[in-house]
């Protein structure tokens, strides 16, 4: 159905274009202040407690707000969000939050703490089955709370001193807990609304349909035309709207980056999510005014599923890490300023230093297959390799698929499906080898390590190590930071021994954006608060 729409688009424009009339709809939009921008896919859920993905989380931060948000150019800065102000105690384990007397939900009512203590109730609640429940493993008694070892939500570390005062009382010192809170698990959610359409623990999203919706965030949804647009308009009660400067943004979901760049060029898109690496060397050449790129804190990997043979054996799993020429993908596919993956967790992290043995050593790749039992591949069963709907995951998932037949003598399969049956498939498990990607959402390693913890809903390899998860929960404590660094590398150290994951290549990040976009900052975390953009020549 996209497709016939943007097929009908462009022979619009062509028409357009011939008679010589109209403007461009980026010109009109900027004029209007509206951003046209490409999402990357269709959200799965825009329920911020149970979205997983960046094509949620961009249309996600335009709807809600959590305590703080995130500096739109500094790395680990945060500016207030619906806290006006916030202290902690000494050792930065008790955080107090003094929440704004105007902020209000887009219906008009008041957002008090109390909104906040029972969403991070309903987050923590069993039934939920949220996939970043455990970043509010944070919270003191969250863990024992939704493994059901405690019945009493009243003794878990989040309580309302009053209508706006909200105090955190986490599980050990965190000096780093301002960035975490920029992440949409913490945001509050509508109670009332998601009661009044289809319940707490319902996942059909029925709540979030325009109409329906309600959040805290600068702009409301008006409009969702599936797999086509998501229009979101100013929120006439967000307590910051006088500062906001946009006044709409057009989401388009558009799994397709050539799709997306042909757009973009013919002036139906301000931003797209990526590009595919023969526009980008053509557009590098010439020195493209409206390219893009640079390092970013993520990581391309493919999961194992460890409950399927013969990925359940670990002499397997290192086999096809170490048999994976990483370079070829990232000189030869790529092609974008990439780096070789040799661990799980980017380059790029202060005070962080574990060097991988993810490399490229094919004969003990083959060494370690026979001794799993199939010496030159022979007995091997074929593998399924699933990747999502987009050029570059098919290019790279030929390459490896290619390298482990010439090492290893192996026979994979490759499996195309769209992002949402995707998602669903992966969290129900139905894979054997699944294309991922990690990107930082806080500046510190444990946003990749907190992934693998054995209760992570992000952990989709399924995987689980007692000894793993310990060393993760003890970073989480650790006041010192030198010791919660060998902390941490001791654990990144257990998964690559493991090897449920094989990391591919850290991401560099290359869009294309019109030079009236003011506002959007490239960045590690590649955050962009809408709060903050502008359209130059907007009204």
């Amino acid at each position: 159905m996209r497709i016939a729409s943007v097929c009908l688009w462009v022979l619009s424009l062509a028409l357009l274009a011939g008679c010589g009339q109209r403007e461009a709809p980026v010109d009109r939009a900027a004029k209007e202040g509206i951003l046209l921008i490409d999402s990357g896919a269709e959200p799965a859920t825009l329920d911020p407690q149970l979205a997983s993905g960046q094509p949620e989380h961009k249309v996600i931060v335009a709807l809600f707000e959590g305590l703080l948000v995130p500096h739109p150019e500094r790395e680990g800065e945060v500016l207030p969000g619906v806290a006006e102000e916030w202290e902690h105690n000494d050792d930065a384990s008790v955080w107090t939050f003094r929440l704004r007397e105007n902020a209000r939900w887009s219906d008009g009512s008041a957002l008090t703490a109390h909104d906040f203590v029972r969403s991070y109730q309903r987050m923590l609640s069993p039934e939920l089955a949220a996939d970043f429940v455990t970043l509010l493993y944070r919270l003191k008694n969250a863990e024992d709370y939704h493994q059901g070892r405690l019945s009493n939500f009243g003794k878990v570390g989040v309580k309302a001193l009053d209508e706006h005062t909200l105090q955190l009382t986490l599980v050990g010192p965190t000096p780093y807990f301002p960035t975490l809170l920029t992440h949409y698990a913490w945001y509050p959610v509508p109670i009332g609304t998601i009661e009044a359409h289809g319940g707490l623990f319902d996942r059909s999203g029925a709540w979030t349909r325009p109409g329906n919706i309600v959040g805290n965030g600068p702009f409301v949804l008006t409009r969702w035309e599936p797999n086509s647009r998501l229009q979101a308009r100013p929120n006439r009660f967000y307590w910051n709207r006088e500062n906001v400067a946009l006044k709409g943004i057009d989401f388009f979901p558009i799994e397709n980056d050539e799709t997306s760049a042909r757009m973009f060029d013919a002036g139906e898109l301000h931003l797209t999510h990526s590009l595919p690496t023969s526009d980008y060397e053509r557009r590098k050449m010439r020195g493209d005014p409206t390219l893009v790129e640079g390092q970013q804190l993520g990581t391309y990997y493919y999961a194992l599923n460890t409950d399927r043979k013969p990925l359940d054996d670990a002499r397997v799993r290192r086999a096809l890490a170490l048999a994976l020429d990483r370079s070829v993908i990232v000189q030869h596919i790529t092609r974008s300023g990439e780096r070789p993956a040799h661990r799980f967790v980017p380059d790029g992290f202060n005070q962080y230093a574990y060097e991988g043995p993810a490399r490229y050593k094919p004969a003990e790749a083959r060494r370690l297959l026979a001794e799993a039992g199939f010496p030159n591949g022979a007995g091997f069963p074929e593998l399924t390799l699933t990747y999502n709907t987009l050029e570059g995951h098919r290019r790279i998932a030929e390459a490896v698929a290619n390298l482990w037949r010439e090492n290893l003598g192996i026979g994979v399969r490759l499996e195309n499906i769209e992002w949402r049956t995707y998602l669903e498939r992966r969290a129900q498990g139905e894979f054997q080898i699944g294309r991922m990607g990690w990107v930082a959402d806080y500046y510190d390693p444990l946003t990749f390590l907190e992934i693998m913890i054995s209760e992570s809903g992000n952990n989709d390899s399924n995987w689980s190590n007692a000894e793993y998860d310990r060393l993760v929960a003890q970073a989480m404590r650790e006041p010192d930071m030198a010791a919660r660094g060998r902390q941490m590398a001791a654990a990144e150290a257990i998964l690559m021994e493991e090897m449920p994951v094989v990391p591919v290549y850290f991401y560099a990040r290359r869009w294309l954006q019109d030079e009236r976009v003011q506002g959007w900052h490239f960045n590690l975390l590649d955050q962009h608060p809408y709060q903050f953009v502008s359209l130059e020549g907007g009204n």
